[in-house]
């Protein structure tokens, strides 16, 4: 690896770390998780209609056990709940209660907010296409089915 390649490889280690610590920290004050968020968000975004898990693991990067998990601990708290599917006897839906709603309603405004401030602001509209650009290649490269629906 070339000096300027392992620059490259340190800064976005030490950068994603540190964004995502930051942002646990950041959401830690409104009693969700950054795990939490990955799924609430998702969920809200279904509607009414649920997601199955598979879709709701994929759009995480997170395998089955890490998912069953989560979710485990979210319908323990009431913010979520598995149904069987409708349209499946063996598939479940994941939806979110009144109470998933809830909780997503008070940390947003607080996450959007930090994101804005230590994210997307240091960025010019060129960087923002650049990084949504890289991240697509990469993404690609290491799994072709990543922009599968």
């Amino acid at each position: 690896m070339s000096k300027d390649e392992e620059e490259a490889w340190l800064a976005y280690i030490l950068f994603s770390r540190q964004l995502a610590a930051g942002m646990e920290r950041q959401l830690a004050g409104s009693g969700v998780s950054g795990a939490d968020y990955q799924m609430l968000a998702p969920l809200a975004e279904a509607g009414a209609a649920g997601m199955r898990p598979r879709d709701l693991g994929y759009s995480a990067g997170w395998d089955r056990s890490r998912l069953a998990h989560q979710l485990g601990r979210m319908e323990k708290r009431g913010l979520v709940t598995r149904e069987p599917a409708a349209d499946d006897g063996r598939g479940t839906l994941v939806r979110l209660t009144e109470a998933g709603r809830a909780a997503l309603r008070a940390a947003s405004p607080g996450h959007v907010e930090w994101v804005r401030e230590n994210f997307l602001s240091l960025m010019t509209p060129e960087d923002r296409r650049m990084l949504v650009a890289l991240s697509e290649r990469v993404m690609a490269k290491l799994e072709p089915e990543s922009h599968a629906p």
